[in-house]
């Protein structure tokens, strides 16, 4: 007997939807720019911070966006005034993550 199964013994009235999910999200198309996101390093009250900007879409797309590189880095961050704040210096592996989704990126700073 498999979960499937189980599930329809233990909730005989439910209707399952056909809505597919990937990962616990909807899958997201993101908008793909020509200009590059610029990619820059700051230190902030004596720590490091990735800025990420330049992404010409809509916020809602530069949030998921930002989640995304949150979640994969395992890192905190912000998402305010257009820009994307991840703690720490992380521009190589954000820059990897931004070409693989086809966004052009460009680094800035030391």
């Amino acid at each position: 007997m498999d979960l499937s199964e189980q599930l329809k013994n233990l909730f005989p009235d439910h209707e399952p939807s056909n809505e597919h999910e990937v990962d616990g999200e909807s899958e997201h198309e993101l908008f793909v720019q020509n200009e590059p996101m610029i990619c820059k390093y700051e230190k902030r009250k004596g720590k490091a911070t990735t800025i990420i900007e330049g992404y010409e879409g809509a916020d809602e797309d530069f949030k998921v966006l930002a989640k995304e590189i949150k979640t994969k880095l395992s890192v905190g961050g912000s998402f305010k005034d257009g820009a994307i704040i991840i703690q720490g210096d992380y521009r190589d592996k954000i820059m990897k993550i931004l070409q693989e989704k086809g966004f052009k990126t460009k680094r800035v700073g030391g």
